[in-house]
């Protein structure tokens, strides 16, 4: 397990330098200039600005400074806000963004199993029909669509939820829906497929043979099993939750870490784009990393490390 681990923080630490070298060369081939507005800046102020942050250096000077700077996690001053550094608005938003990302996995993983379990325990039957449908319909229906339907038809025609903010826990509730339906029609499918297998082998037709109940063969025999492929999918699971909420938190004007990068790429911030880019792909690359450990976990017949002869 250690050796495996080294070798994944090695291949983390080669991943993070070519996702910061792509970062870097595709801002200097965007046109346009973060300091590029309605009203022209003069000549004279221009010139300072890009003094200011480095711009008036040659490409490899300013590369060597992007990778020092990103190598000690100090991405510079944002080119927009004025007196505040990437670092302060990774540090406020981002607990933000992880509590919206947290809480739509939750329901994603929570709503999902069951729908799979349900749809698997009731095969061919109502149950498995209307489950079907759902996870059909929640891998469909695009998140920024269903995030305008929640709006209109839960918060501004019956009124039982704000329509947007960031508040409290009833605010949290429509966002974090948008996102976990798309993946729970996901995980739901693969659940369902994964059960109705594990349902066919040996071991659980020894449980009803006991005369075991249906949930009890679920929850102390087949769940486990049946959970290996969901695992699987934490780690795209945990990618499309932080990056689905890029959107999902500019309609229902979350104070998040995506609404700042979807932002700094309307305005040109390069810092701050380059700065979130690149804490993204860390906590992702680490994500995967985890997911890939709990295989051995739920499952200890799998090996990290190839079984010697």
């Amino acid at each position: 397990m250690l050796n495996f681990i080294i070798k994944r923080l090695l291949y983390i630490v080669l991943a993070m330098y070519l996702i910061i070298t792509a970062t870097f060369f595709l801002m200097q081939l965007a046109p346009g200039s973060p300091f590029t507005s309605e009203r022209e800046l003069p000549p004279a102020i221009e010139e300072q600005l890009n003094a200011k942050y480095g711009l008036d250096n040659p490409w490899y000077i300013q590369y060597k400074d992007y990778l020092v700077d990103t190598m000690t996690f100090d991405f510079g001053e944002s080119m927009k806000y004025k007196g505040r550094s990437t670092n302060d608005i990774i540090a406020e938003s981002f607990p933000v963004s992880l509590a919206l990302g947290l809480q739509a996995m939750v329901l994603a993983i929570g709503l999902g199993v069951l729908l799979g379990v349900v749809s698997a325990l009731y095969h061919n039957r109502f149950g498995d029909y209307a489950a079907t449908i759902f996870a059909i319909l929640g891998i469909s229906v695009p998140s920024f669509i269903l995030a305008g339907l929640l709006q209109y038809y839960l918060a501004f025609e019956a009124g039982w939820f704000p329509v947007s903010g960031w508040k409290g826990f009833t605010y949290t509730l429509l966002p974090s829906l948008a996102i976990a339906v798309t993946h729970a029609g996901f995980i739901a499918k693969l659940t369902r497929s994964s059960m109705l297998e594990q349902n066919n082998s040996e071991y659980v037709k020894l449980a009803r043979a006991k005369g075991l109940g249906k949930w009890t063969i679920v929850f102390k025999h087949s769940l486990r099993n049946a959970l290996l492929p969901v695992v699987t999918y934490l780690g795209p699971l945990f990618a499309g939750v932080i990056t689905g909420s890029f959107v999902i938190e500019q309609i229902f004007a979350v104070p998040g870490l995506g609404r700042h990068f979807v932002t700094s790429i309307t305005n040109r911030d390069y810092t701050v784009i380059m700065g979130t880019t690149v804490f993204y792909s860390l906590i992702l690359l680490l994500a995967v990393l985890i997911v890939d450990i709990l295989y051995s976990v739920i499952d200890p017949r799998i090996k990290l490390k190839g079984a010697k002869k």
